[in-house]
């Protein structure tokens, strides 16, 4: 049996991102954002109940400033007291889990998108997507990006303006570009 785009974005597999039910997913995402941006002087109760309607989870007291952007939404799990501050950006092509009391600074970029090395398959629109964790009471600072594929453990602490590019253990605090982990206080020497 063929597998469509979309299972094949889902598992992690080479997809085409211009395939009418993936374009579709999209739209209707598009939609849900126009209305969520336009709570900014909502309660917090309001963000809740949007956010509802198109995560995959959300967790109690989970909240998301707006103004908010993603791709699909449905790939994007959040905990419990989970909060992100103005402009998040979370492409979700993959699953991005975020544990809970996780707190995340304003332009925060979380990226599962990802494309092929060989330019041929570039050229053709093909895409893949490497999933996201971020576990419970981590603290992500303004302006962080993280990439594709990454995994930051409980408790983390990641610098503002970082370039998160592999793996931070739990408890490790991160930072720069690319981000490192502080060993004793201090960056280790190159």
């Amino acid at each position: 049996m063929t597998r469509s785009q979309k299972e094949k974005m889902l598992a992690g597999e080479m997809y085409n991102a211009a395939d009418p039910e993936i374009q579709a997913e999209l739209l209707l995402t598009g939609a849900w954002l126009k209305r969520y941006n336009d709570t900014l002087g909502d309660p917090a109760e309001r963000w809740h109940a949007l956010l509802l309607e198109r995560l995959g989870t959300v967790g109690l007291g989970a909240a998301i400033r707006p103004p908010f952007h993603c791709d699909y939404g449905f790939n994007i799990r959040i905990g419990a007291w989970v909060y992100i501050n103005f402009n998040c950006v979370i492409l979700d092509v993959a699953a991005v889990t975020i544990g809970d009391g996780t707190a995340i600074g304003p332009a925060v970029q979380i990226y599962t998108a990802d494309h092929p090395h060989d330019p041929e398959q570039r050229q053709a629109g093909l895409q893949l997507g490497r999933p996201v964790s971020i576990g419970s009471h981590v603290w992500i600072g303004g302006g962080a990006i993280i990439l594709p594929g990454v995994t930051i453990g409980d408790h983390a602490v990641i610098g503002a303006g970082s370039v998160v590019t592999r793996d931070v253990a739990a408890g490790s605090t991160a930072m720069g570009n690319p981000a490192r982990v502080r060993v004793g206080g201090r960056l280790p020497q190159s």
